[in-house]
């Protein structure tokens, strides 16, 4: 149902209504003479028609068809921030070094739209159940059995069932810690952001930096609690299922999570110099990328 405008001028006289439901509309109190009607609609053709109505007359206007207008030259579409952001993911979700490693955590835009926390979760759970994760934990965990790491676990497809799990629960962990939980709680942006211009110094210190601080989801650069914090609790639930030789409380918890807050600094490293240059798919408008 669109409503259609009806103006009616003539000697000494103008007014203007609103259609009805029906589309037609009618006017009162008309002066006698000639007059002329105008209707508009919006997205139509404006349409007149003219006559001249005697004294005491009712005089009715034959029916008026609207074209479609055809000078309509802009037309603007607005989307949600939620909306944006999940488009970026959709391009994010597609960057794989080499074509195969994920690496779904960094922007190559700049002022890039903050995630809500369903798209903070749906990119943790992405990550986790990948193919290519389980492919690492599952090496991993082998080269732990060949070291015989965490030897309370014992040898065997036993053993090496309990490195495996003891390994996805870490990575588990500290992804939805680190990536999601806590970045939801604590209104913080989990990716890096590429810097991509600048010195080699200045390159160095701000991806080193992004392992302490981060980008609030309100723009600003703050403390990066999210991955300190999250490195910390997935150390301290690592406790609940390492052997029980190789659990010292405390001491497992800082070193899991000092380890954890190393990895970034230097996941951020080669996310600054080495991985662009390894991934096809790279938005066109990243700051090395203008």
């Amino acid at each position: 149902m669109r409503l259609t405008s009806g103006e009616l001028t003539g000697k000494d006289q103008s007014q203007e209504v609103v259609s009805g439901g029906d589309g037609q509309f009618s006017f009162a109190h008309v002066a006698p003479g000639p007059f002329q009607l105008t209707v508009t609609a919006a997205g139509f053709a404006t349409q007149t028609a003219s006559g001249i109505l005697a004294s005491g007359e009712t005089s009715i206007v034959p029916r008026v068809a609207l074209a479609v207008a055809t000078d309509i030259s802009e037309v603007q579409v607005s989307l949600t921030q939620t909306e944006v952001a999940e488009q970026e993911i959709k391009v994010e979700e597609k960057q794989r070094v080499l074509g195969a490693i994920p690496n779904f955590y960094v922007s190559y835009v700049p002022d890039a739209v903050p995630l809500n926390s369903r798209q903070k979760f749906k990119l943790a759970w992405k990550t986790v159940i990948d193919p290519f994760t389980l492919v690492v934990v599952a090496g991993a965990a082998g080269v732990e059995q060949a070291q015989n790491h965490f030897a309370g676990y014992g040898q065997g497809a036993e053993g090496y069932a309990k490195r495996f799990g003891a390994g996805y629960a870490d990575t588990v962990a500290g992804t939805f810690f680190g990536g999601a939980i806590l970045p939801s709680l604590l209104k913080q942006d989990p990716r890096y952001f590429y810097k991509g211009t600048g010195s080699l110094r200045s390159r160095f210190a701000y991806a080193v930096a992004n392992a302490f601080i981060c980008k609030g989801d309100n723009g600003h650069w703050q403390v990066n609690y999210s991955n300190i914090l999250g490195s910390l609790a997935a150390g301290g639930i690592s406790n609940l299922y390492y052997p029980a030789q190789d659990r010292n409380g405390a001491g497992l918890t800082f070193e899991n999570g000092a380890i954890g807050v190393g990895v970034t600094a230097v996941d951020n490293l080669f996310q600054e110099f080495v991985v662009r240059k390894l991934t096809p798919r790279i938005p066109h408008h990243d700051p090395a990328n203008p």
